[in-house]
């Protein structure tokens, strides 16, 4: 079994997830006490956020890199890092280590194009809805047509990510508001909806879409058990 190494603390609830499900499958795969092999790096989501915030994105890369450098150094033998918005700093992790970066939205658009699926809808932060880092990887490299929601509601998704989900508030009416967002989305031609913060998916369950839902959380945990166990 080889070592997964994780970037984790953004938020540390859905790095949590990340643990959960890594050792709950590790072990549903191979059965009787197994576990998953895996090394945490967990930043302060806090110093990061200011970061995000004020667009700081190359000390924010140059963190990320360096994290990943100490999961290297602490036996790793590929990189996931746990959040969707953070891969905005993929190319300056990837440059900073020898062993493999396992990106988010691969397995996520694995999944959705497995589905027979080729439109989807995406919610994230305000910077993976909006930047290119994200939906362009999905577009070019995956072929999918990616759809976001318009600016108003691009904002309430934003915000029920910082100031709700990331603090493990789950909001019934923040729920309702995005399965609102969602429908608009299947309304414009969206045949499914990529969770494209690793949060969403404490709030947003099956039952809120009438279209599926791709969990970049579990796509990308199940991933890494898979090149874990190759």
């Amino acid at each position: 079994m080889k070592t997964i190494g994780m970037i984790g603390g953004m938020s540390w609830e859905s790095s949590a997830e990340y643990y959960r499900i890594i050792n709950k499958e590790v072990k549903k795969r191979l059965g009787d006490l197994h576990s998953a092999k895996c090394v945490l790096a967990s930043v302060d989501f806090a110093e990061i956020e200011v970061l995000q915030r004020e667009g700081r994105w190359e000390e924010a890369g140059r963190a990320m890199a360096e994290q990943a450098r100490v999961l290297e150094r602490a036996g790793a033998d590929f990189v996931v890092l746990c959040t969707n918005t953070m891969h905005i700093s993929a190319a300056e992790i990837e440059a900073a280590i020898s062993i493999p970066f396992l990106h988010i939205a691969d397995p996520t658009a694995g999944a959705v194009k497995a589905a027979g699926i080729q439109s989807v809808g995406l919610l994230g932060t305000r910077f993976t809805m909006e930047q290119d880092f994200y939906k362009g990887r999905l577009q070019e490299k995956h072929g999918l047509r990616v759809l976001v929601p318009d600016a108003e509601d691009r904002d309430v998704v934003h915000r029920v990510i910082y100031e709700e989900l990331v603090l493990g508030v789950v909001n019934p009416q923040s729920r309702a508001q995005y399965a609102r967002i969602m429908q608009a989305l299947v309304d414009e031609g969206a045949q499914g909806i990529i969770l494209g913060c690793t949060e969403i998916g404490l709030l947003v369950k099956a039952e809120d879409s009438r279209v599926p839902l791709f969990d970049t959380t579990l796509m990308h945990a199940l991933a890494a058990v898979d090149l874990a166990l190759k």
